[in-house]
């Protein structure tokens, strides 16, 4: 995927937002998680706080004391993680679980309210942070009454533990999912996008010539865009016609005042007035040439390549026609055409080409004319060559200039040459002059099969 697709734009924001939402669920599953657990093991203290309260017994002085143990072995082993501790709130003394060893739970000072459980944060043995359950009561030791803090602790690193070893599960659980998710994205995203190649499709037909419309069955959200491709094509067709309909009324109504100055040339040539006639003739042969240049770069702006036209015919058709010409009628044509070779060009862009071609070769030809297309890859390269003068090499360029009256040159090439570019330029190809083996101008060019 280029890095300026679509395609690729859509995964990257499908990834980055998937990756987020996970990410965020996953802080958010093992933060309940801490909380579930937290209340779980306050809820295991709580019951430790009653066990403790219910087997808290005084001997004869009034000392408070555990009888019996508790079911977990962890306050028996010291420094477990689990303690219990009961602490005369009058006296001082305490009275604590095997696993404190040596060390005392360090209460706040500030007292809680008789029968409520408190929940502190306390420091253990060795630096160890504690959750503590604590619990103020009121026991009759058969004398007096006493009160007791009875408190019941848990290091918080098992918690931490415990919520680790859930963040490792929700994290390889989450990555698996990530990467099903992300599978499916790119599936959704192929999906949607699977009427865009489609689109391509036809527009290349279209191009081509095979079709002159998106006809495509596409989803609702890109069927405006069809619509409008399809409403600038029907824009395109009609601009393309109305330049061909100009064209026509413009070189009509050019006929008429240019046949009226030839006759004109005539009547003087008949005075001799030959100087004259000639300027005239020539004058109005130079205004043909340009109207037909003119013509055919308003028929060629806005056409669209079409379906593959046989080149055989045409070109036989052409020298049939070139033939009948008192010029054409002396000359002997060699045609070398590859058999069922075909171009994509319009048929009128094609004619106007090697129409020209030949003309312009028959006209300076001695005696042959030798016209060639054969296919190279995937173009048909195209030569027309004559046995006539040629054209020198530094006129070649002057002669299909845009730029440049060609009319003015010493070898008369005329328009010819400059209409045969412009047509080929539509098509992104370039006529190139050389001398032929026959002796003359060999003229050649490619167009796409």
């Amino acid at each position: 995927m280029k890095t300026g697709s679509l395609r690729l734009r859509l995964m990257i924001a499908a990834t980055c937002a998937i990756v987020l939402a996970l990410a965020i669920a996953g802080f958010g599953l093992v933060l309940l998680f801490e909380r579930h657990v937290e209340r779980r093991i306050g809820s295991e203290l709580d019951t430790y706080l009653n066990q403790i309260a219910a087997r808290t017994v005084f001997d004869e002085d009034g000392a408070a004391s555990l009888g019996g143990k508790l079911a977990d072995p962890r306050f028996d082993q010291v420094y477990s993680g689990l303690y219990w501790q009961i602490a005369d709130a009058k006296t001082g003394l305490f009275t604590r679980s095997r696993s404190l060893w040596d060390t005392n739970l360090d209460l706040p000072e500030d007292l809680p309210a008789l029968g409520v459980i408190h929940v502190h944060d306390v420091a253990g043995p060795r630096g160890a942070a504690l959750l503590t359950h604590e619990r103020r009561l009121i026991f009759d030791t058969g004398q007096s009454e006493k009160i007791l803090r009875l408190a019941v602790a848990i290091d918080r690193a098992d918690i931490a533990d415990l919520s680790a070893d859930f963040a490792s599960d929700v994290t390889r659980s989450l990555l698996l999912l990530a990467g099903v998710l992300i599978l499916a994205g790119w599936i959704q995203v192929n999906v949607g996008l699977k009427p865009l190649p489609a689109i391509r499709r036809g527009l290349t037909a279209i191009r081509g010539g095979e079709t002159d419309r998106l006809d495509i069955d596409v989803p609702s959200e890109i069927a405006p865009l069809v619509e409008e491709v399809n409403s600038l094509l029907d824009a395109q067709d009609k601009a393309m016609q109305r330049a061909r309909d100009r064209a026509a009324d413009l070189a009509h109504g050019f006929k008429t005042p240019l046949t009226a100055l030839l006759a004109d040339a005539k009547r003087l040539r008949d005075k001799n007035e030959g100087e004259i006639a000639d300027e005239i003739e020539r004058t109005a042969t130079q205004m043909r040439g340009h109207i037909d240049r003119e013509l055919t770069r308003s028929r060629i702006r806005n056409i669209r390549t079409s379906a593959p036209i046989e080149i055989g015919p045409v070109v036989q058709g052409l020298i049939d026609t070139l033939k009948r010409t008192p010029q054409g009628s002396r000359i002997e044509f060699e045609p070398e055409i590859a058999s069922g070779l075909a171009v994509r060009a319009e048929r009128d862009d094609l004619n106007e080409i090697l129409g020209n071609l030949l003309e312009n070769a028959v006209r300076h030809a001695t005696k042959g004319v030798r016209v060639r297309a054969a296919p190279h890859g995937s173009a048909a390269g195209f030569d027309v060559e004559d046995d006539g003068p040629g054209i020198p090499a530094a006129q070649r360029e002057a002669a299909i200039d845009r730029g440049k009256r060609l009319d003015s040159s010493a070898v008369g090439a005329g328009l010819g040459l400059a209409i045969v570019s412009d047509v080929l330029d539509h098509y992104g190809q370039k006529l190139t002059l050389n001398r032929s083996e026959l002796g003359g101008l060999k003229a050649s060019f490619t167009l796409t099969l």
